[in-house]
């Protein structure tokens, strides 16, 4: 919503009337309404597009990933990555600070011979995707007895907040992982693949319109994994609208970069 909201900004900032269409869904609804010329563009993250959309198994080096959707995007869908903006949005398993005092948590692989004890929780897409459940169990050895809780994204922190759930699947940038002092368990594996935030466009757009370029440009390298945990903290934690975090984003851009 956010990250909608600052190009949806940015580009009416350079005269360009904004259709906007958020809070779609995940990937595969953007994905084909990008195809299908129902959007012009969002975001999304190269791991994602790498794994999900063009079924890679996940690898670990961001300039491959990145190289492999650019090819296969503009090739087969004339579809176009902007410069990336500047923070990765990696998938990250979340407990709570005294569980992982009690269970001696710090990293993925420490949940091995706890599956009994621990009440995972996540959203659907990371159940079903390869990149996320169904891949992750197989590459820490991990045997959970009852399927994970399914349960929508905004449900997500409530639920571990409340002691429903013991172990979610949020991302990196989340604002309320600090907002509950929650701990991130490192990916001592390394098995989520890099997942850095760009947006797709389609490529009628950008030759038509050079100003959409423009501000894609402008946005590049502009929010870096901190600044995009605090622009979630503050809808997310402190219940601001996205529209007025984004416009007060832009606002603090310096001159001359969006």
């Amino acid at each position: 919503m956010i990250l909608g909201e600052i190009v949806a900004q940015a580009l009416e900032a350079r005269g360009l009337k904004v259709d906007r269409r958020l809070n779609l869904g995940g990937t595969f609804v953007c994905h084909n309404a990008v195809r299908a010329g129902e959007l012009d563009l969002y975001p999304e993250y190269t791991g994602t597009a790498f794994t999900a959309i063009l079924g890679q198994k996940p690898v670990s080096d961001p300039a491959a990933v990145r190289r492999a959707v650019e090819r296969v995007y503009a090739g087969r869908w004339d579809l176009v990555w902007s410069p990336p903006l500047g923070f990765e949005n990696t998938f990250a398993l979340i407990v709570r600070r005294a569980d992982a005092a009690r269970w001696n948590l710090s990293k993925i692989s420490d949940l091995a011979g706890r599956e009994k004890e621990i009440r995972p929780g996540f959203g659907y897409e990371f159940i079903e995707r390869q990149d996320g459940f169904p891949g992750l169990v197989r590459a820490y050895g991990l045997s959970f007895p009852l399927r994970p809780a399914e349960m929508d994204l905004g449900l997500l922190y409530p639920a571990l907040e409340s002691g429903k759930v013991d172990l979610i699947a949020g991302n990196s940038t989340d604002g309320l992982i600090a907002a509950l002092d929650a701990v991130v368990l490192e990916d001592d594996r390394r098995y989520f693949p890099p997942y850095e935030a760009a947006f797709v466009v389609r490529g009628a757009l950008l030759r038509s319109n050079p100003a959409v370029r423009e501000a894609l440009d402008r946005l590049g390298g502009s929010i870096d994994a901190a600044a995009m945990r605090r622009l979630n903290a503050r809808v997310d934690r402190d219940k601001r609208r996205p529209e007025d975090v984004a416009r007060e984003f832009l606002a603090s851009k310096p001159r001359g970069r969006g």
